[in-house]
């Protein structure tokens, strides 16, 4: 039966204990250089209308670990440049291919994929969401710090699609999750609302950094300006210098706080050196789990896709 990964608020808990638990299961087992290749003539479509480095390498080494073939595919080469109707583009893929990861910029434009197609579409990041990121994350806390319940998790800096993706999880899994975003650059009121019509969890959000990361377990951050808002760099930087993760906003946290970022990271901006090479710093952890959690979905997503229309 297809499944999509189109936002997480989709989701339901049986769904990340499922995803969690085999990513662990196969991250054991390539450490162990056990082959296991389960997708073997299987295919991967990987549709990107944004540019990447881990996402597109993690999931391209998860397909050919896994024994599939992934095909890259640049938006701008395809005939969807050319006005062809995105369900017409959706529907020869499904013929071609056994699972489709996209990078774009609209939520629309990946819905409309979805609906029509009869394998399995993962969002690889739009401007709304980074679904991905915040399974391999969460993965990456849980290996930290035993699990993600009563972890207080503390995001610092733009209300971008990665944060939005925390509160989808956050709303779902019952995580404790602190955001401080300054004033204008807040996450969409709507899908604020929607996770906290929930119940579910702590969710709070101020433009407070110091009060956000007040004994929390984990601080996230991101870059300031996220893909095409590279013009607003300059312009940003004022609101967001207070937002830096540097040491004396980390000395505010637990003792034993882990820092995050999903890369890449602009030292000196929202991240110091210091603290992004530093001791409590997991960001080449959190980037390597990027591919066993890509492994995960993609054997648990593809194999159960057995509707070819």
């Amino acid at each position: 039966m297809k499944k999509d990964i189109l936002t997480l608020i989709d989701l339901d808990n049986e769904d990340f204990e499922a995803f969690f638990e085999r990513a662990f299961e196969l991250k054991k087992s390539f450490n162990q250089g056990t082959a296991y290749r389960p997708l073997e003539g299987k295919t991967l479509g990987l549709l990107f209308d944004k540019p990447s480095t881990r996402t597109r390498v993690s999931f391209e080494a998860a397909m050919v670990q896994l024994g599939g073939t992934p095909i890259f595919i640049n938006a701008r080469d395809t005939q969807i440049s050319r006005n062809e109707p995105v369900r017409d583009t959706a529907r020869v893929l499904t013929r071609f291919i056994d699972g489709l990861a996209i990078r774009t910029f609209s939520q629309d434009f990946l819905n409309e994929f979805a609906r029509f197609t009869t394998i399995s579409v993962i969002n690889a990041l739009t401007d709304l969401y980074h679904p991905c990121q915040v399974l391999s994350d969460i993965m990456t806390i849980i290996e930290v710090k035993g699990g993600y319940k009563g972890v207080k998790i503390a995001w610092v800096g733009d209300g971008n699609n990665v944060s939005q993706s925390w509160i989808n999880a956050a709303a779902v899994l019952g995580l404790k999750l602190s955001l401080a975003c300054p004033k204008g650059f807040m996450p969409k009121p709507d899908i604020l609302d929607k996770a906290l019509s929930k119940n579910n969890g702590e969710i709070s959000i101020s433009s407070d950094p110091n009060e956000a990361v007040e004994n929390a377990d984990v601080i996230y951050t991101d870059v300031w300006a996220s893909m095409g808002q590279e013009g607003e760099q300059s312009s940003r930087k004022p609101n967001f210098m207070p937002f830096q993760v540097n040491s004396r906003l980390l000395a505010r946290a637990a003792k034993d706080a882990v820092v995050m970022h999903c890369l890449p990271a602009h030292r000196g901006e929202e991240i110091t050196g210091e603290v992004l090479e530093g001791p409590q710093s997991i960001v080449w952890d959190q980037s390597e789990n990027k591919m066993h959690m890509h492994k995960a979905l993609l054997e648990i997503l593809i194999l159960n896709s057995t509707d070819r229309g």
